[in-house]
Parts: structure tokens; C-alpha cells; sequence
């Protein structure tokens, strides 16, 4: 079988990292991921992503992760490159799933350490290996996912240096980090990986001053963090600098944790997409009513998300 079509990215701007909806019977629902991916090419996203701690890759199987990228690359239909956050245990699951995006279109990859739940504590110089091997040969740029505080392992600036020394393909960072520890980064690591930092967009102007090139966060906000990046890029300080006052509420409230970013910050996408969450995959935080009232009323000031809403 020939490989799909690959759109080029360009590893800069707010990507959003897809939501897994469920539907009353704890199947993955398509019309609802269908509706993100939709909503992202309306916005002029700069890419989407998948399979990423937004949506709830732990809790999926193999099956699941392969329909979810097809749907994928069948609802972007070429429109927008999109990037596959791999995971796996093994180098050789990780291999076998990341040909296997590859093969359906994906034009990065971003790789997850191995959990250390299956493969014990190990030393740095483990995982470095790890993502060696797994991105040895792969025929597209391949990014790691450095996020210590989320996945209890990372590896440090030097070692992010030798192995974009050694594997060329290796050209994208994916922190999950403040912008202090992400400027630290940069200034070692920089000159070799573009750097897309995460954590919801907490910190974003600070981020980007750090010299990140853009950001990967859930959809809830995605839009109009979008719009923050387009206006400090064109040089239009104080109006960036106003809308991201305006939406830091509903970003700190998701960003409680990552439970809460499921529970609340899924329920806000959906909401402003027009949808409503119809279950939630097990194990999850289960939404209190207060939480429900708050979520509805960021949503609601957010406003619809392909609307490009001017927010009061």
C-alpha cells in the first residue's frame, strides 16, 4: 500500500491536540472528532495533533489509536498537516505504530518516554537510547515529548543536543514545562529543535518571548490562543497582551490538572463546538455541578469556536 499524501509542517503557531469523545457506550464517537478537526481547518490551525495525554491515549487500544488516526487523515482530507504523539512500551510498538502513522499521512511524530510503570526506574542514558532507536530511519521529523512533571521522566538539555546530533530527524521539542525551565532549554537546545511547549497555554507570551516556537494545547482555547500568537507576531503587542487576559481564566481553570482538563476543559471544547460530552472513559474525575456552572461560563464568554468571536 502507498503511503498517503503528507502535507509539510511548519513546526510554529497554535496546534491543537484532538480531545477523544465517547459516546453512551464508551465507544469512540466520529462524528464528534470529526466536528474538531473540522472546526481546526475553520480557524486555520496551523496543524492538529493526536493521541496525546488530551486525549486519553492510556486509554485506548491499539485498535482505537489506528481508527483515530485514520479518522484523522480522512477528515483533514490534505487541508492541514497533522502530528501523531507515539507511545509504547517497547521500541518495537513504538516503531510499529509510528510507520503505521506515517503510512496514513502524519507529517511528525512526537514520542512518549516508555511508561515507568512497565519499564522501572531507568537511567537517562536508557531513554535516551530509547528514542534512538525508535526514530531510527523514520522518514519524517520526529519530535519527543519532554515533559518530567506529566510522565516522570525527561531528559535533560545536554542530552537533547547529542541526540539531535545523532539523529537528524529528531528537529521538534515538546515541553510541558514553565517558561523559565523552557528558556533554559532553548538556550541549549535551540539552535537545533524548534521547541512547542504545552501545559495548556499557561504562560503563553512568556513562552514564546522564551523563544518557543508555538504551542500544542487542547482545543478549548486553541483558537484564540492562535489569534494571540498572529497578533504579537505582527506586531501588535498590547491587543495580544488584552485577548490573553481575557482567556487566562478559562486556561488556569482546565490547567488544574490533567483530570480536570478532561472533565472541564473537554466539556468547554465541546460546548463551543456545538456538542456535549455524552461519557466519560474510565477512570476519570467526575464533574460536580459547580464545576459544570463554571466550565458553561467560560464556554460561554469564549464563545462558539469557528466563529472567530470577539470576546468582550
Amino acid at each position: 500500500m502507498n503511503p498517503a499524501p503528507r502535507v509539510e509542517p511548519v513546526f510554529g503557531g497554535i496546534w491543537p491536540i484532538l480531545f477523544a469523545f465517547f459516546d453512551a457506550n464508551d465507544r469512540l464517537d466520529r462524528a464528534a472528532m470529526r466536528r474538531q478537526a473540522q472546526a481546526a481547518v475553520a480557524w486555520c490551525a496551523p496543524g492538529v495533533a493526536i493521541l496525546g495525554l488530551a486525549t486519553e491515549v492510556n486509554k485506548l487500544s491499539l485498535a482505537e489509536r489506528h481508527a483515530l488516526i485514520g479518522w484523522l487523515r480522512e477528515d483533514l482530507d490534505g487541508r492541514l498537516p497533522f502530528a501523531v504523539t507515539v507511545n509504547g512500551a517497547s521500541v518495537a510498538e513504538q516503531r510499529a505504530l509510528a510507520e503505521f502513522a506515517i503510512s496514513q499521512g502524519a507529517a511528525w511524530l512526537i514520542l512518549q518516554p516508555p511508561p515507568v510503570a512497565v519499564t522501572g526506574a531507568r537511567s537517562e542514558r536508557f531513554y535516551f537510547d530509547f528514542f534512538a532507536q525508535v526514530m531510527d530511519g523514520l522518514p519524517v521529523p520526529v519530535g519527543v515529548q519532554n515533559a518530567p512533571e506529566y510522565l516522570g521522566v525527561g531528559l535533560s538539555p545536554e542530552s537533547l543536543v547529542e541526540l539531535a546530533a545523532a539523529r537528524r530527524n529528531f528537529r521538534v521539542l515538546k515541553g510541558e514545562a514553565s517558561s523559565t525551565v523552557i528558556e533554559r532549554t532553548i538556550a541549549c537546545a535551540g539552535e537545533r529543535l524548534a521547541v512547542l511547549n504545552g501545559r495548556g497555554g499557561l504562560e503563553l507570551i512568556e513562552n514564546l518571548e522564551a523563544g518557543c516556537s508555538g504551542m500544542i494545547v487542547a482545543p478549548d482555547t486553541a483558537d484564540h490562543q492562535q489569534r494571540v500568537f498572529e497578533l504579537l507576531r505582527d506586531g501588535r503587542d498590547e491587543e495580544a497582551r488584552a485577548l490573553y487576559a481575557r482567556i487566562l481564566p478559562a486556561i488556569v481553570f482546565a490547567m488544574q490538572s490533567l483530570d480536570a482538563l478532561i472533565c472541564y476543559g473537554k466539556r468547554i471544547a465541546a460546548w463551543r463546538l456545538g456538542l456535549e460530552v455524552a461519557h466519560d472513559r474510565a477512570p476519570a474525575l467526575a464533574p460536580t455541578a459547580f464545576g459544570l456552572n463554571v466550565a458553561q461560563r467560560h464556554a460561554r464568554r469564549l464563545g462558539p469556536i469557528t466563529a472567530n468571536a470577539d470576546l468582550a
